[in-house]
């Protein structure tokens, strides 16, 4: 994906041959693909690829010039390397990218002529009481978290250390910058093929065209879930101001998505939303939001660190507290998947 946006750089084509291990299959209607490898630029001295000029451009004046890694963007000992290479061990995929979410905000501010302008503008998010910020680190990282915290702190330091960020830096620093990404941080996922099969649905075709093409698509997703499994977008992580204000709720009046398959973020009403009313989305799939409360209060009290009160759980305070069917059927299996997905969707 971009380095800078995250839209998706393959084509649609290009995307299903990857994630299907298949390099002759052709999609049909390629004219539904909207990427534009023409307009593609890389970075002239580390080769980090971009969507567009804007977008080098973009990142070039606010972060890059910090993280350029020049000729040694495949130097394993380059100590950005050793810092992506130490979280891409400690921590599950898809989320290997927020510890350069973190790193951008340092190299943002190091290169920025108003540096107390985004120190304010990182205040804004959610912080948390240190008993608070050592479990979400806890989650994140796992049972020996204290010192692969230690470790990321001091790869971190040696990447990036600026003595005007220097409280960032220590234990304590450290561990609230983490835990205000781990709290805040919202999964982005863009796919080219995605975009390409939502082009598709809107074509107006004949009806045996149209049979073919949906059944076309139903055997792709199902061919490509057996060779790579069911996670097929790009991922990275962002912080959003007025999303991060967002509530949980197991009955969410607005959900976030990703439309232009790049990392603006839309927050859309699922509802009629009055003037003064919360607006709320789910911190839970559709999948967790249909369990019993006992079962999506033990989700939300493991991974975020609350216990919803919301119009739903209140109506069934007096159920039983047992777990669903669901994750008592598949509770050996799903463990790591939530651990996996655990900040995606806050």
């Amino acid at each position: 994906a971009c380095d800078h946006c995250l839209r998706a750089l393959e084509t649609a084509e290009e995307n299903a041959q990857r994630l299907l291990g298949r390099s002759s299959l052709v999609l049909p209607h390629p004219e539904q693909c909207s990427i534009r490898k023409d307009l593609h630029q890389q970075c002239p001295r580390c080769q980090v690829t971009y969507c567009s000029a804007e977008c080098r451009q973009a990142a070039l004046e606010q972060y890059h010039q910090v993280l350029c890694l020049g000729p040694s963007r495949d130097d394993p000992t380059h100590p950005l390397n050793k810092l992506q290479e130490a979280w891409r061990n400690m921590h599950y995929p898809p989320e290997t990218s927020s510890i350069m979410l973190m790193a951008r905000m340092v190299a943002t501010i190091k290169q920025a002529k108003d540096k107390e302008w985004w120190i304010k503008a990182f205040s804004q998010f959610c912080s948390k009481t240190a008993n608070e910020e050592e479990e979400i680190v806890h989650k994140l990282l796992g049972d020996k978290f204290k010192g692969q915290l230690e470790l990321l702190r001091l790869l971190f330091t040696e990447a990036l250390y600026d003595e005007y960020l220097s409280r960032w830096f220590t234990p304590e620093g450290f561990r609230s910058l983490f835990a205000l990404v781990g709290t805040n941080g919202q999964g982005i996922g863009t796919s080219s093929l995605s975009q390409w099969v939502h082009a598709c649905d809107a074509l107006d075709l004949p009806m045996l065209q149209r049979e073919e093409l949906d059944a076309f698509i139903d055997q792709l997703y199902k061919d490509i879930e057996k060779e790579s499994g069911e996670f097929l977008n790009c991922e990275g992580s962002g912080l959003y101001v007025l999303q991060s204000c967002c509530n949980h709720s197991c009955i969410p009046n607005a959900e976030t998505s990703f439309p232009e398959n790049n990392f603006l973020l839309h927050l859309t009403a699922l509802e009629d939303i009055e003037a003064g009313e919360e607006i709320c989305i789910s911190y839970l799939d559709c999948c967790q939001r249909e369990r019993s409360r006992h079962s999506r209060n033990k989700i939300l009290r493991e991974n975020y660190l609350f216990t919803c009160s919301c119009p739903k759980c209140l109506a069934q305070a007096d159920d039983a507290d047992v777990t669903s069917d669901e994750e008592e059927e598949g509770e050996g299996e799903t463990d790591d998947a939530e651990l996996e997905d655990e900040m995606t969707d806050v």
